[in-house]
């Protein structure tokens, strides 16, 4: 029996749990002492590393025994580097099989924090997107139903064009792109123009995703005299409750700046998406995006030449994952239900040990069409899937 019982379901956020030299058995010649090496937790809900597994690539077979026995209840199980498949591919597959998941989209996990820092160098940025690249395309490429994410830094748009057009060549279903100003102009400048083209031609989405900017709020706004909270993982590196406020602006403002610079108006087949950023956010940046364009059309000629409205183009094109407590009925209400997606987040803590039962239960009074794009549909028409 899987867990996924008796729907299809494509689940837009997984994670591989990257082991400490990932990047450096990929990395271009020469690179290999220019890519970093990545730490083990070693406090917090994430310090679950067996070192004997590391060393191995993979669990021990009595562990996979014990895992696989888990069932349709392998979601509920150990997270992080303790789960099933959560850094070895045949793993992945004996985890989807319980799962049930028609597909999978699979991002890093710490990949993109070298690949995306600005106080690293432009050589050594794409240089960690390059070997990430080519290690999610091998974890991959034994099973179709793993979706692997690519990272694209866009800070310089002449490599950007040279490594998507490798992201293509590995078969790579995504772009994982920081939703930060990409060196010192918008991701609508017309500089980026052939990178959004060549997505667009090649079927590949842009995706942002948690931490693809700075999710920490100034650490000022703990100065409360009171002791500082540590986050809900117990290391005091993740989100907090004052940083859930503003987790997703730096998106709203990436994904506000190409509809307003025209990227999703000339490129009308592109297609993109916010990941692990939450939806909450979304009816109100569809009804701000009209009204912007619909008041600053008349001294902004670039939006008084729109064909479609904003909350159109993002309809269209775009789509968001809820998080698992968020009311996606009335998000649904409030907006279209075209515009979000399942998500997992295994084998992310974050993500809980139910989504499934927890969105469903948000979807209670949502009608099957509704259901069925959300868990399934919104994501095939994203990837264009038959």
């Amino acid at each position: 029996m899987t867990y996924a019982q008796g729907r299809v379901i494509n689940d837009a956020d997984s994670h591989i749990m990257e082991l400490p030299d990932f990047l450096k058995g990929y990395a271009d010649p020469g690179m290999g002492d220019r890519v970093p090496t990545f730490p083990v937790p070693t406090v917090g809900a994430l310090a679950v590393l067996d070192p004997a597994s590391a060393a191995a690539g993979r669990h021990p077979p009595e562990k996979v025994a014990e895992l696989v026995a888990l069932g349709d209840r392998l979601i509920a199980g150990p997270k992080g580097h303790a789960a099933l498949g959560a850094f070895d591919p045949e793993e992945r597959t004996l985890a989807l099989d319980l799962f049930g998941f028609q597909s999978q989209l699979v991002f890093p996990s710490y990949s993109a924090g070298p690949a995306f820092d600005p106080r690293r160098t432009v050589e050594e940025r794409y240089a960690a997107a390059r070997a990430h690249n080519r290690a999610m395309a091998d974890f991959c490429s034994r099973d179709r139903r793993l979706f692997g994410v690519s990272l694209l830094p866009l800070d310089e748009p002449d490599l950007a064009l040279k490594e998507l057009e490798h992201i293509v060549s590995l078969g790579l279903k995504a772009a994982w792109i920081a939703h930060r100003i990409p060196g010192d102009r918008s991701p609508g400048h017309t500089d980026f123009d052939p990178i959004w083209a060549r997505m667009a031609r090649a079927g590949i989405p842009f995706l942002l995703h948690v931490a693809g900017a700075p999710i920490q709020v100034d650490k000022r706004w703990f100065n409360n005299g009171r002791p500082e909270p540590k986050d809900f993982m117990g290391a005091g590196e993740s989100v907090r409750g004052k940083d859930m406020t503003s987790l997703h602006h730096a998106a709203e403002t990436f994904i506000g700046a190409l509809v307003l610079d025209g990227v999703l108006e000339r490129h009308s087949t592109l297609r993109g998406g916010a990941i692990e950023l939450g939806a909450g956010w979304v009816p109100s940046m569809l009804r701000r995006l009209d009204w912007i364009a619909d008041i600053w059309k008349k001294s902004e000629p670039e939006l008084a030449a729109l064909k479609r409205r904003p909350s159109q183009q993002v309809i269209e094109q775009l789509a968001f994952t809820p998080f698992p407590y968020e009311d996606v009925a009335a998000l649904i209400r409030e907006s279209d239900p075209r515009l979000y997606m399942f998500s997992s987040d295994y084998p992310h803590i974050e993500g809980g040990r139910a989504p499934i039962a927890r969105f469903d239960a948000a979807l209670a009074e949502a009608d099957d069409s509704a259901k069925d794009a959300f868990f399934a549909g919104n994501y095939a028409r994203l990837f264009a899937m038959a």
